[in-house]
């Protein structure tokens, strides 16, 4: 299997690949657009080269990959997501006691609110927005809690032709402050003076396979630059309809420890919260990215 590696750990080379029998694991794709849940794979033991490359492929020809019975300490966690990258710290959010990368993810009967509740892409205020998320669940609702993944690739290439030209070289706001401004106030977290703001390419080329994506999200942009304001709020609310079509999307019922790993570069996500009074919870660590093109 051919890889390309560079700074964020291997890359691997999608045009060359996809055929490719696997060796070390299994696949079990959810959609034939979107998703795959993997078996063969310990995440709590370090990982062979050959099996780590393999688990880059898997990402990269389905976007997001789900692993079901793992047991993994926070410590275990973090050193699985090092293995693609520098960690994020999250803005605003809570994280576990010393380790300030791994957030907390917890909604239970006294909660006012639950992570992720609305379409988005995790932190794409930010000005080198996360390259990957990757969600432990620990404990589960007996029922629902489902999450939603949506492939923006897929986005893209249902576009009309005079969409995708008007969109070239267009760029959006992506703003923090409404998103993040007294959400975590419940959790005693002090609001800090400023959010994340970026501008980025409403369409982005994925660096490791190279395909465009759509890159506009619900969650967090807030106006598309070089038109009026009123044509901008028209076009970005039909692009964000569009992006949240069921037929771009694959759905993950959650099992008590599993672990779902999504590539913010071309997915968005919504978590249901249609199990109150039940409690959801678990960890999520965030893999840094590089500015958007």
């Amino acid at each position: 299997m051919s890889v390309l590696r560079g700074n964020n750990g291997p890359r691997y080379r999608h045009s060359q690949d996809a055929t490719a029998p696997y060796e070390t694991l299994t696949i079990d794709k959810l959609t034939p657009i979107i998703g795959a849940e993997i078996a063969g794979v310990d995440l709590s033991a370090p990982l062979a080269n050959r099996q780590m490359d393999e688990i880059h492929r898997a990402l990269a020809e389905n976007a997001v990959i789900f692993f079901r019975d793992q047991h993994l300490t926070p410590e275990q966690h973090l050193a699985f997501g090092r293995n693609f990258g520098t960690l994020h710290i999250h803005p605003a959010a809570p994280h576990a006691p010393g380790h300030p990368e791994l957030m907390i993810i917890r909604a239970d009967k006294d909660s006012p609110r639950a992570n992720g509740e609305g379409w988005h892409s995790d932190v794409s205020c930010d000005p080198e927005p996360p390259m990957g998320s990757i969600l432990y669940i620990k404990q589960c609702p007996p029922s629902g809690g489902d999450t939603l993944f949506a492939s923006m690739y897929a986005a893209y290439e249902a576009l009309s032709d005079r969409m995708k030209a008007y969109l070239d070289g267009m760029m959006a706001v992506h703003d923090g402050e409404a998103a993040y401004r007294g959400t975590y106030k419940n959790l005693g977290i002090a609001d800090k003076p400023v959010y994340p703001r970026a501008e980025h390419p409403v369409v982005r080329t994925h660096p490791v396979t190279g395909r465009k994506a759509l890159y506009v999200n619900r969650g967090f942009t807030t106006r598309l630059l070089g038109v009026p304001r009123d044509e901008s709020a028209a076009v970005l609310r039909y692009l964000c309809d569009h992006a949240e079509d069921p037929l771009f999307q694959c759905r993950f019922r959650w099992t008590e420890n599993a672990v779902a790993f999504w590539d913010n570069r071309c997915v968005q996500h919504r978590a249901m919260w249609d199990y109150w009074p039940h409690t959801r919870s678990g960890f999520r660590v965030t893999v840094a990215g590089d500015r958007p093109v």
